[in-house]
């Protein structure tokens, strides 16, 4: 084997590593994800200037105005006239359903009709008419309702996320509004029942938006007490770094059993709660399929069937545990070795102690970054309005305008509105004909493909740089003295000098494998409503196969880029026989 790559050489105590000529790797690869970054940063700045985020903030009426903003400052709510036309999932479009809808300073406190009204106190109902009516000049009913002037009744609601809903009782199976199981609506009695599920038309495209809009509020106001949190965890951890370099042995079993006696006392509360604190508690019997998705998670924590379920986790996790306790016992033992050894380096590069939070500040700048991007992105466009036809009374000439783009300024003279009387010209969505409008989809799919590459790209360069400062220490014939001054910033530099292209490199294969499997859940997501086993099969092993294809080229990935950092930055071919290694070839090392 030595024969292969000549005589060994003598060992040169006059050596001191790194090399300092040398040459970068993977030239190519390197310029195509500068200019890939250079064109990325161009999509951004066109989403910014076409993106508009208060669509995503604000419901937006019938007129594509948004409630809350500009003239309708002071009524940030979204009523709908007829919340029954929104009972079929697929009239949505952009959370629009086919009923004409206003802004509202507040909800309906309590259940009105527009007959009602006018025969009692219609000064409280007016305030939920459009802009447009007049009292004094309009008192037939059936006009008022067939203009879209009035709602021809109001329910008592709720706001949720800034849209007024039924305010709905559920109490033991039965729906009822205001005590009521039946509501006037207009001139006839509806069910609480149907109201519910026309609600549920909305609320089920929204609820997740709520979630995250929860967190967001939750993290501004605690954000603070997050970077405390941090803080303590450095020092928490520098402290238990100190501790490892003396007593890693003793650490190690002490965190073992740790973890092996708090999972034993999650067991036993969760028992506890199951057998004891919830036993008999009226509606703890209740199945977690029964309430389906809530996002206050405090309910789940109600229901005796959600402690079963975490004790059932945790007596598996226990019992796995403590198995590969007694089956791996000696190669713990190898690992207090190992862990002792790189406390030991640790302690004589500090430095790299600060270094995650570099790895975590370039991470949360390309997090914002696509983040803005992607939001800017689906914002785009222009407001589009489509003429909607009453289902009946439909003559068949009125049908063919249903669904055809109007303009809202000039509809009143349309030919749609000549031949309808009952046609309207209702806001759907925001987007366009242009090239931009119609190349979105491509541009969020280029935004989440470098979202990922750029990503891996800062975790490589984490791995190379920690490589390189470390392989500093390994390599240092007597420490601390041959040890180069400020190794992480060294090693940081080089990497960013000359292994640019080989980090791209090994990130690019890595982001296409992540964008494959993103994909694939996407198509998954489509085929969960579709009864074809065999589909579902399929999909079923290629994101089990793409899942560990993702796994395997990490690990290749993260051998590589210290097999690059570690070979190349640290000796010199003629002196000590080691070679460089580019991610896409081997090559030896520059003089």
């Amino acid at each position: 084997m030595p024969d292969d790559f000549g005589p060994p050489c003598k060992f040169d105590s006059s050596f001191r590593g790194p090399v300092k000529k040398r040459g970068c790797t993977d030239i190519i690869c390197c310029i195509f994800f500068l200019l890939f970054i250079v064109v990325y940063l161009f999509v951004g700045i066109v989403a910014w200037t076409h993106g508009d985020p208060r669509q995503v903030l604000h419901p937006i009426d019938s007129y594509g105005k948004y409630c809350g903003q500009d003239k309708n400052a002071e009524k940030p709510f979204l009523l709908y006239f007829n919340i029954l036309k929104c009972v079929n999932p697929a009239v949505l479009l952009n959370l629009q359903c086919p009923t004409h809808q206003i802004c509202v300073k507040e909800c309906p406190k309590k259940s009105l009709t527009l007959i009602g009204a006018q025969k009692n106190n219609f000064k409280d109902y007016q305030k939920y008419c459009t802009p447009e009516f007049k009292p004094e000049q309009e008192r037939n009913t059936l006009k008022i309702i067939s203009k879209d002037l009035c709602p021809s009744a109001v329910i008592s609601s709720k706001p949720f996320m800034n849209r007024c809903f039924p305010n709905l009782i559920t109490d033991n199976g039965k729906v009822s509004i205001s005590g009521n199981e039946t509501v006037m609506y207009g001139d006839e009695r509806v069910n609480a029942t149907e109201i519910q599920n026309a609600a549920k038309g909305v609320t089920q495209f929204i609820d997740a938006r709520r979630v995250g809009m929860k967190i967001f509020e939750d993290f501004s106001k605690s954000w603070y007490w997050v970077i405390l949190g941090l803080v303590i965890a450095l020092i928490l951890s520098l402290f238990f770094l100190i501790l490892l370099r003396f007593l890693a042995g003793v650490l190690v079993w002490v965190v073992i059993i740790g973890v092996i006696g708090v999972i034993g006392y999650g067991i036993f509360h969760c028992f506890w709660e199951y057998q004891v604190n919830l036993k008999g508690r009226p509606g703890a019997d209740n199945k977690i399929t029964d309430i389906g998705f809530q996002t206050d998670f405090r309910v789940y924590l109600q229901l005796r069937d959600t402690w079963l379920a975490l004790m059932i986790i945790l007596c598996i996790l226990e019992i796995i545990i403590i198995l590969m306790l007694i089956f791996l016992r000696k190669r713990i033992l190898i690992a207090i070795g190992i862990i002792r050894e790189s406390s030991r380096a640790v302690a004589k590069v500090m430095s790299s102690l600060l270094y995650p939070l570099v790895t975590f500040v370039l991470l949360s700048v390309c997090v914002f970054y696509w983040a803005i991007t992607s939001l800017y992105l689906a914002t785009s466009g222009v407001p589009v309005y489509k003429v909607f036809v009453p289902p009946e009374p439909a003559s068949e000439n009125c049908k063919q305008y249903n669904g055809t783009v109007c303009d809202l300024k000039d509809f009143k003279g349309s030919e749609a509105m000549k031949n309808c009387n009952n046609a309207r010209c209702l806001f759907v969505s925001f987007g366009g004909e242009g090239l931009y409008h119609q190349s979105i989809f491509w541009l969020q799919i280029y935004n989440i493909f470098a979202f990922l590459w750029i990503m891996n790209f800062i975790i490589a360069l984490g791995h190379c740089t920690l490589a390189g400062a470390f392989a500093s220490y390994y390599w240092a014939f007597n420490k601390p003295k041959d040890i180069p001054p400020m190794p992480i910033f060294t090693a940081f530099s080089r990497a960013l000098r000359y292994h640019v292209g080989s980090l791209a490199f090994g990130s690019f294969i890595l982001a296409i494998v992540q964008l494959i499997r993103i994909l694939l859940e996407y198509i998954d997501h489509k085929l969960r409503a579709s009864e074809n086993k065999v589909a579902r099969f399929v999909m079923c092993c290629l994101k089990c196969c793409f899942w560990c294809m993702e796994k395997f080229v990490k690990f290749l990935n993260r051998n590589a880029y210290i097999m690059v950092r570690d070979v190349y930055i640290m000796v010199d071919i003629k002196k000590n026989s080691l070679m460089s290694i580019a991610f896409c070839n081997s090559r030896t090392c520059r003089d």
